[in-house]
């Protein structure tokens, strides 16, 4: 296959690399994988990467007995060498009586490479070690990761993308944790490789978060982390990123694995994350274990993964979020009722909750993500909309302006407006957690006609950014009576300007309520 072995390559420890003949074919390759495979096969399996552990996890020693663990590999569509450097890395890296397995998942791939090739190499290179289980129809990764599991013989078994290489003594920490307690679920931290020239980048320590939306993130370490000042110690993390866990088999069978009925990909990861801490487990980024992974710029299963990541999320909040599931609906601006996603039967997970015991997700707030910011004071948000402007939305406007506008609806979070019991009505996306900005209060400061868009805590009187809103009514500014209205106006956007003026009568109409109050 011409692939380079050994200590021979380019990019060794980790170094960047690059190709002098930049081609068209180079460029059609990156359209494909969303990485640079052509420099991939040019780079050895065995390449070396730099040891980023803390200096501490170096000097660590573990016992001889620990469990073993079956590696799974899921891929669509990757390229064969960075299949395979993932192979050689976890068996170069991983010690031989700790590693039962190595399980390739091919999620219905259609590269041709992919079959006999890939096939004849591990048989020949690895006989005995290295299974591949290949689905006759493309599952998507949650579901993939499930085949991974079935296949699984050894008492722990770790899931990772199949574009990685392993860091030296990654494995040791991890199933030295899961085996002190068996309902940890371990995430190896991760570092980089970058897409265009595969050099290993350290990334910081981190935790693993998500917004409202249920979007990964990485989130800075809990404070009694940063207070302990050791770099080795294990993170508590809310949920993980995804490309790489370490659990124990049966464990994560007992507590309803991943969500079969959750489609491809994109909230499997959080919700597991909230699962686990509700159910009485635990989850943890561990620095002394590392991983580097290639974020790539295209991912496989890319049509519609919107639109799977927002069914999943509205899964996950059926289940597991009690009354703070109306932050996943704001997120994604949709209705709470008919909100035209069919996000399937959620009575089994249902049940599995009751099962298991689990404890609320108010609990899980206060404990494990008390860096959310929460909006239970809603009384209503979506789009808002004026009688005189139809078809028109109330819209946050360029991020870095202060001035709110009126644009063209589509229903975006640019144009979640919320509407709350004390009577702030905040533009724009949901400042989800301590890390990210919140959304802007709209404000009438009583000086122009113009209300303007204004970090809630920074209005100097609190009474100007408070207002009087009844649905097909006026919305009506508490400090000066003035009413929030729409004129015509040749030099505006559209021909309408948002004006604050005395009131005429203009109605407006919100999308979405959640309680009656007083609005």
């Amino acid at each position: 296959m011409g692939l380079v072995e050994g200590p021979g390559g380019l990019g060794q420890g980790g170094l960047a690399a690059t190709l002098r003949d930049d081609s068209q074919e180079t460029e059609g390759k990156y359209e494909e994988y969303g990485y640079n495979a052509q420099l991939s096969d040019r780079i050895s399996l065995d390449r070396t990467i730099p040891d980023y552990r803390p200096k501490k996890c170096r000097q660590m020693s573990y016992a001889r007995d620990l469990p073993q663990v079956s590696v799974v590999f899921i891929f669509v569509n990757e390229a064969l060498s960075v299949i395979l450097r993932s192979v050689h890395s976890v068996v170069n890296h991983t010690p031989s009586q700790l590693l039962k397995e190595v399980i390739l998942v091919d999620d219905n791939s259609d590269n041709v490479e992919l079959k006999f090739n890939l096939d004849q190499y591990v048989h020949k290179r690895y006989p005995g070690l290295v299974k591949i289980v290949r689905n006759s129809r493309r599952e998507g990764l949650i579901r993939a990761r499930l085949q991974g599991w079935k296949a699984a013989t050894a008492p722990v078994v770790g899931f990772f993308d199949a574009h990685v290489e392993f860091n030296t003594g990654w494995a040791e920490p991890a199933l030295a944790r899961i085996r002190e307690d068996r309902r940890r679920i371990v995430l190896p931290a991760i570092d980089n490789i970058k897409f265009s020239t595969f050099e290993v980048q350290q990334y910081a320590n981190a935790a693993h978060g998500y917004n409202w939306g249920l979007w990964c993130m990485y989130i800075v370490p809990p404070r009694d982390w940063l207070d302990r000042g050791d770099e080795s110690a294990p993170i508590r993390t809310p949920a993980m990123i995804g490309c790489s866990f370490v659990v124990d088999r049966e464990y994560f069978g007992d507590i309803g694995l991943l969500d079969p009925g959750m489609e491809v990909y994109g909230g499997e990861n959080i919700e597991l994350g909230m699962r686990v801490w509700q159910c009485g487990g635990s989850m943890e980024v561990l620095p002394c274990s590392r991983v580097a992974h290639i974020e790539r710029t295209k991912k496989p299963y890319n049509n519609d993964i919107d639109y799977y990541a927002k069914r999943n999320a509205l899964r996950a909040a059926e289940v597991w979020m009690d009354d703070f599931k109306s932050h996943v609906y704001m997120a994604w601006n949709l209705p709470m009722t008919n909100p035209g996603v069919d996000f399937g039967d959620v009575s089994e997970r249902l049940a599995l909750r009751q099962r298991l015991k689990c404890r609320s997700f108010k609990w899980y707030l206060e404990n494990v993500y008390p860096e959310m910011r929460t909006y239970n004071d809603t009384l209503t948000y979506g789009e808002v909309r004026n009688s005189k402007a139809s078809g028109y939305c109330l819209d946050q406007g360029a991020e870095d302006d202060d001035r709110a506008i009126l644009y063209p609806c589509h229903g975006m979070s640019s144009q979640l407006v919320r509407y709350s019991a004390h009577g702030l009505l905040q533009l724009g996306p949901l400042g989800s957690t301590a890390f990210l900005p919140d959304s802007k209060c709209l404000v009438d400061d009583g000086r122009g006609r113009t209300p303007t868009l204004k970090k809630c805590e920074d209005v100097v009187r609190p009474t100007q950014r408070l207002w009087d809103f009844t649905q097909s009514g006026p919305i009506v500014s508490r400090d000066t009576g003035r009413c929030l209205e729409v004129e015509m106006s040749k030099d505006a956007n559209f021909g309408l300007r948002l004006v604050v003026q005395r009131c005429s009568g203009q109605k407006w109409m919100i999308r979405n309520w959640i309680k009656p109050g007083r609005h």
